[in-house]
């Protein structure tokens, strides 16, 4: 609950209150307000809800009285969105409005605005667009919860207190958390310095410097077996939540010894666990130990190193994913920043989804062995799913991992690896035929087996013709056989019950929703005259689009003579428009639409590559070298365009 101290004053001077500040949320507040107009007497009323004392004689004073207020809303009035930009991009006053360079493209002339009466901020040479939350989920690669977090604790807004009463007890369990979590990382930090074994072995044996020390936040984890629990419960924290936090063991004592500590941190730098490296070979302990599944921590989800890496990735346009966090240490010590690891090599959606935020582009340098293959496998299909480009990185022989390369052969040898990434098929299919003897019956067989099964996996039917050619030639057989053998391999669909047949979906709506965003607001039309009419389809879609573009400005509140043609399905989407769109912010409007319109784009430019991609085999096929080349060189600039779009 936040209190807003209104000052109400005898009539004139009540006519010109500003009442749009005040949030009414019951009759009573609703007749007290009342009274307060009237008379020109305020009153006091306490965070308990209960009327206080009048305020005294009759002239200028005021009254205090708790209004909740959103969360989002509370963050957004605490902040000024120029403030929030301004940490990121340099801003220079420009009349009303700040401009700068963009933070998402490279550009030498400023396109990036933003505005601080309208709250809103709007990127021109990357079409991006919308308020600080959204501002701050570009530029952080973010989900809008995480963003909503980052904001608060610069606003200094308790989330907790707008949490039902569950999940507000869980918010602050995990707030205790992660205060345990940060102590802990900083007296690992003390810790470090004050043991010289450790400062040998950090510095000396793993060669890293203080810079990267510091970016890390590398600690040392004594081998007293109570020195940190010992000194948490002096910071006021039980042993039950030292348990929770999965930093002590099972007889309570400190779960970390004589380890080099490494800070797991999420998307917003908060430290949520550690992996702790042995410094001294110890028997039978494990050389490498992390923090347990918590309520901060899910390996499953945790991308280590995404915190130090997110910009690197985002301007390179790649992310490169590693085995082991000392590969990415080493990586970004050597310059190459855009590496980021998971557990071991267990890929998920939600990895895949945290990376996809940032770029489209994801390479992998795992071990060429039985789990690197099977960890690339499974990453192939979520990757269909996400709608990336999944590629590998392979290391020279006889390197075991990018640290080892780094080492030996410097920074470049490693940049020469990830440059040289190959598509994850290919890379599969080539490691397949490695395996098997494709001269024999039984070794096609097999091969084809594995193969189909991978490409089997990917959702584009274009880029399976491809592979299944691509299989065909390797054994020596016809398309038709493969492509045979591919159905016979798919699972068959599940038998249901009849049940009665769903309405046909709208393959188009996507256009129709953009069409009924942009009638209620001016600056959702104006978005318009950056994409071409002709993407729509059928001829009132495309009317209407083109209006936009021409007369933008004002709400669409009825049919104007130039679209009466079209007056069906104008009323449509006015309709859509009030019931789907009508409660909305103008600010969330714009942000939706101008999302609907890249979406629009990339639809058709995949539709596009698919066209070129058949061109393309039949002049292959033809013999057509000239057409086929022609083809090739627009094929390779529309998939660059493709990633650009799929990196905003």
């Amino acid at each position: 609950m936040d209190e807003l101290c209104i000052v109400y004053t005898p009539l004139p001077y009540i006519l010109y209150t500003p009442i749009y500040y005040i949030k009414l949320v019951s009759v009573f507040g609703l007749l007290l307000y009342m009274i307060s107009r009237v008379s020109g007497v305020a009153f006091g009323v306490g965070k308990n809800g209960q009327i206080g004392d009048w305020c005294g004689s009759i002239g200028s004073c005021s009254m205090r009285y708790t209004i909740p207020m959103d969360a989002k809303e509370e963050v957004r009035a605490r902040l000024n969105i120029e403030d929030v930009v301004g940490e990121y991009v340099q801003l220079k006053r420009a009349g009303r409005s700040y401009k700068g360079l963009s933070p998402f493209t490279s550009e030498r002339t400023p396109s990036f605005f933003v505005s601080p009466e309208k709250n809103i901020w709007h990127d021109f040479s990357s079409g991006r667009g919308g308020d600080v939350f959204s501002f701050i989920m570009e530029v952080e690669g973010l989900d809008f919860r995480q963003a909503l977090e980052l904001l608060a604790r610069k606003a200094g807004v308790d989330l907790s207190r707008y949490e039902q009463k569950s999940n507000r007890d869980l918010a602050r369990r995990k707030q205790r958390l992660l205060e345990a979590h940060r102590l802990a990382a900083n007296f690992y930090q003390h810790c470090l310095v004050r043991s010289q074994d450790a400062l040998v072995y950090v510095f000396r044996t793993r060669r890293l410097s203080k810079a990267i020390v510091q970016q890390f936040q590398i600690g040392y984890a004594p081998r007293d077996g109570h020195a940190l629990v010992t000194y948490l419960k002096k910071k006021g924290f039980s042993l039950a939540e030292l348990r929770e936090a999965g930093l002590v063991n099972r007889y309570d004592g400190d779960l970390f010894r004589g380890r080099m500590m490494v800070p797991l941190m999420d998307a917003s730098g908060q430290v949520i666990g550690f992996t702790a490296r042995l410094i001294a070979d110890v028997p039978n302990a494990p050389k490498y130990l992390n923090t347990p599944q918590t309520l901060l921590y899910d390996k499953g989800r945790h991308v280590f190193g995404l915190m130090q890496a997110k910009q690197a990735i985002r301007a390179q346009g790649y992310a490169v994913i590693v085995e082991g966090n000392m590969d990415v240490i080493s990586s970004h010590q050597a310059g190459e920043a855009a590496v980021v690891a998971t557990a071991g090599t267990a890929m998920t959606e939600q990895h895949i989804r945290a990376l996809k935020r940032l770029a489209g582009d994801i390479r992998l340098s795992f071990d060429g062995d039985n789990a690197g293959r099977a960890a690339t496998e499974r990453a192939i299909g979520l990757a269909a799913q996400a709608g990336v480009e999944l590629k590998v990185v392979s290391l020279p022989a006889g390197v075991k991992d990018p640290d080892e390369l780094i080492q030996q052969q410097g920074v470049a040898a490693w940049q020469q690896a990830i440059a040289a990434a190959q598509p994850a098929v290919d890379w599969l299919l080539a490691q397949y035929r490695q395996q098997l003897d494709l001269t024999t019956a039984a070794g096609k067989r097999q091969f084809t087996t594995v193969g189909l099964a991978l490409v089997n996996r990917l959702g584009d039917p274009v880029e399976r013709e491809h592979y299944q050619r691509q299989i065909a030639q390797a054994v020596g057989s016809s398309v038709q056989a493969v492509q045979t053998k591919a159905q016979q391999m798919a699972p068959a669909a599940p038998v249901r019950k009849a049940v009665k047949a769903a309405a046909p979906r709208n393959r188009y709506l996507s256009q129709d929703d953009a069409l009924a965003l942009a009638m209620l607001d001016g600056p959702s039309q104006e978005l318009f005259g950056r994409i071409n009419p002709q993407l729509f389809a059928g001829e009132a879609r495309q009317a209407l689009a083109q209006y936009y573009a021409a007369h933008h400005g004002q709400p669409l509140k009825s049919t104007p003579p130039l679209l009466q043609n079209f007056d069906e399905y104008i009323t449509m989407v006015r309709v859509r428009a009030d019931a789907r769109y009508g409660s909305w912010s103008e600010t969330d409007r714009y942000y939706e639409t101008a999302r609907l319109l890249r979406q629009i784009e990339t639809e058709h430019k995949q539709q596009h590559k698919h066209h070129l991609i058949t061109h393309l085999r039949q002049a292959e096929e033809s013999g057509d070298t000239t057409a086929a080349a022609a083809l090739r060189e627009q094929l390779n600039q529309l998939i660059k365009e493709i990633a650009r779009g799929n990196r905003r």
